[in-house]
């Protein structure tokens, strides 16, 4: 990786191929891009049937990684998530068989639909990189990225995700209808078959640990971070949240502004770098207050009036 322009480079050819299988949702690709490059985890929640999958397929694709693909319902286990020790005949000794997570990106598919005891299996693998059997640590292999989806609470057989687990969750992001053009446009495209056979992997497990070196070293200023600590803060005293934002978050906030100014071609952050990342970054985890449910206000809405009272720093 020589420098910034190839963040880019890469970056646009991944989109490019994401593209064939997505269309029309350039703003969720490119946040769902950045929350890779800043080695975040994504969760996708939205109706069924709107592109969640296919979206989380096509950057697996794209990505060139080494996935799997877990469908979650009541039955799976735990150890079908973080694998189980066997005893071989022979040797008498334990050996380890590796679960679905053992990969670089794993698919979540329909995540709360599992059990709360299979949902919680993914709480180490997120946080740690690691899955712990009996006692022995196995390391995930690098890079890992874990792209789940999961329906809107109150559908059929779903149930709430644990606060710890929506927590480490870089981003929520939801796709929506599409536009009528796009749709029309998606019927073309399945004219010839399924676009995802269309995909070609554009770059390595080395080159996108690359690509996060990269990112990582973006300069950020100290106002900058000031800000960000500022408006972190603003959901912590704001009387529409009885739950603010964690410290975690403060750092998804950072490292997802790192990103997405690579992504429009800077290596230094901006305010407004911030701003376009601190809906998708926040939202899923704060908790409204009777005042904000009385007034019909989502979190969203929350974040948008702390931007507008939390004074941003000028460049210089």
């Amino acid at each position: 990786m020589e420098n910034q322009n190839t963040v880019i480079g890469y970056a646009q050819q991944i989109l490019t191929q994401t593209r064939k299988a997505v269309v029309g949702k350039d703003d969720v690709l490119l946040w769902v891009l950045a929350a890779v490059l800043a080695g975040g985890h994504i969760l996708m929640e939205d109706i069924p049937g709107v592109g969640k999958t296919t979206m989380a397929l096509a950057f697996s694709k794209a990505l060139g990684l080494a996935h799997n693909r877990m469908q979650f319902t009541p039955d799976v286990l735990p150890s079908d998530v973080t694998g189980y020790s066997i005893l071989e005949q022979g040797t008498g000794a334990m050996v380890y068989r590796p679960g679905a997570v053992l990969c670089n990106l794993f698919l979540a598919d329909e995540l709360n639909r599992a059990t709360s005891r299979t949902q919680s299996a993914l709480l180490e693998a997120m946080e740690e990189g690691q899955v712990t059997v009996d006692g022995v640590t196995h390391p995930l292999p690098q890079p890992f990225v874990v792209i789940a989806t999961q329906n809107p609470t109150g559908a059929a057989g779903t149930q709430l995700l644990p606060d710890s687990q929506m927590d480490r969750f870089f981003i929520r992001v939801s796709l929506g209808y599409p536009e009528r053009k796009d749709e029309i446009a998606m019927i073309r495209d399945r004219q010839g078959g399924n676009p995802l056979v269309q995909i070609e992997p554009v770059i390595t497990a080395l080159q996108l640990q690359q690509m996060r070196v990269a990112v990582a070293n973006t300069y950020i200023s100290e106002n900058i971070m000031e800000y960000v600590v500022n408006l972190i803060h603003a959901t912590r005293t704001d009387e529409k949240l009885t739950r603010g934002a964690s410290p975690r978050a403060t750092l998804a906030v950072i490292a997802m502004a790192k990103a997405v100014a690579q992504l429009r071609g800077r290596d230094y952050v901006v305010p407004k770098d911030v701003q376009e990342v601190l809906l998708p970054t926040l939202s899923h985890r704060l908790q409204l207050s009777h005042v904000a449910q009385n007034e019909n206000l989502t979190a969203e809405d929350v974040l948008r009036q702390i931007l507008g009272t939390v004074r941003a720093p000028k460049l210089r």
